[in-house]
């Protein structure tokens, strides 16, 4: 078995929306259905296999089916579908000396690309000025927050990266694809005063959002090589049309398909593929092809 389809598994929290079952196909018995984990070894939500076993299991059972880039699973993306039907909470991730010390698992850098959004839909990206971390405190204090945040109009194809220690939020209405270190680690600074399953606020961690929070605007220009988004975590691709690469010993390769419909082929064997689709080719599966009228995320490491 060279190409592994996975099914995800899914989150229900209070902002999320119907679109990832009734445009991606995802199957979920949640409502709302905010997130689904198409790629993920996190014991929180790992995917799994048509036989029921989970993506961990495979890996553990397979050795070097990661690739000499990846030292285990901790080393392996977690790639999300998000439906954001409400704002989510102005949010930061630490990086990974922070999260290692307080956690106990990685930190969090991620990359957002967005797969579609309403009209006027926007996201918190960063900081519009440099302020103090006094002033950073001041504002969560008096609810002011928003007024020294990057507030960026979005459109469909849009990208943005997310270095560790940089706030941020997405907005309602928008549909992202988001690619992230393996952690699920969230210091949320602003929740907007709503309330949790439980009838209660939900916590929020300001003093871990200090220590790890840049209070500074985001750096505009990223190196990615060509790629639409490369860091020692992770790289990514976007194919509008088909295309066919190796998949080598160094690394896996993750295969998710954003729009329509084709065929993916590695070896003798043929699999068709559809939106919300998630395919992992294991390291070493050799030249793999893609084709039909789809657009598909690849990553690697």
């Amino acid at each position: 078995m060279a190409i592994i389809r996975l099914s995800p598994a899914c989150k229900d929290y209070l902002w999320g929306g119907t679109r990832l079952k009734e445009d991606f196909g995802i199957k979920s018995d949640l409502v709302p259905t905010a997130e689904a984990w198409v790629l993920s070894c996190h014991p929180d939500g790992p995917s799994r296999l048509p036989d029921g076993t989970t993506l961990p299991d495979y890996i553990a059972a397979h050795s070097g089916c990661l690739g000499t880039h990846c030292a285990g699973v901790s080393d392996l993306p977690l790639i999300k579908l998000i439906d954001a039907k409400k704002d989510l909470s102005i949010q930061v991730h630490p990086s990974d000396n922070y999260a290692q010390a307080h956690e106990g698992q990685p930190g969090k850098t991620e990359m957002w690309y967005v797969l579609d959004c309403e009209p006027g839909a926007f996201l918190y990206y960063g900081f519009s000025q440099a302020i103090s971390q006094a002033e950073f405190a001041r504002r969560i204090r008096d609810n002011t927050l928003p007024e020294v945040l990057n507030a960026v109009p979005v459109k469909k194809g849009d990208l943005f990266f997310i270095p560790a220690g940089t706030l941020h939020a997405i907005g309602g209405g928008i549909v992202i694809a988001e690619v992230q270190q393996n952690s699920n680690v969230t210091y949320r600074v602003c929740d907007y005063g709503r309330l949790g399953a439980d009838g209660k606020p939900r916590a929020l961690h300001i003093e871990q959002a200090l220590a790890v929070t840049e209070c500074r605007p985001p750096q505009k220009q990223f190196a990615f090589g060509g790629h639409l988004a490369k860091c020692p975590y992770f790289t990514v691709d976007v194919f509008s049309h088909g295309f066919a690469e190796e998949c080598g010993p160094d690394s896996f390769v993750s295969l998710l398909v954003t729009e329509g419909s084709g065929r993916v082929q590695n070896g003798d064997e043929t699999v068709t593929v559809r939106r919300g689709d998630s395919l992992f080719l294991p390291a070493g599966s050799g030249r793999y092809e893609v084709s039909g009228d789809c657009t598909v995320l690849r990553t690697f490491v």
